[in-house]
């Protein structure tokens, strides 16, 4: 597992969605570590753009342009992170690591 890659997850949680798509987004030391979670953010299939959203689709693996929402944060098991779908592209991550600093509000 590595970050950046997109995982389809069974009912995550009190999610109303049979399934739904997830990026990981922790850092790759906690991914390799014996810790049991990663943090994840969901992608849903509709977006307002905001600064805080990376739009994602097929060059990733899914079936629908859709929006990574960095303001959704969870943190996953990664035993439920079996159905891989696809990763970011560099150009894609970088996006994505501008959207997480805006949503923490980081400089």
């Amino acid at each position: 597992m590595r970050r950046g890659e997109l995982y389809r997850v069974y009912r995550p949680g009190a999610d109303p969605k049979r399934y739904r798509s997830f990026v990981v987004v922790s850092r790759q030391v906690l991914i390799d570590s014996r810790f049991s979670t990663v943090i994840c953010a969901p992608v849903f299939t509709s977006g307002e753009g905001l600064s805080t959203q990376v739009a994602v689709g097929a060059d990733e693996g899914l079936k629908h342009s859709s929006w990574i929402m960095c303001d959704n944060l969870v943190s996953l098991l990664k035993s439920d992170l079996t159905q891989y779908v696809g990763s970011l592209s560099p150009a894609k991550l970088s996006e994505l690591n501008r959207a997480l600093q805006m949503a923490l509000g980081l400089p």
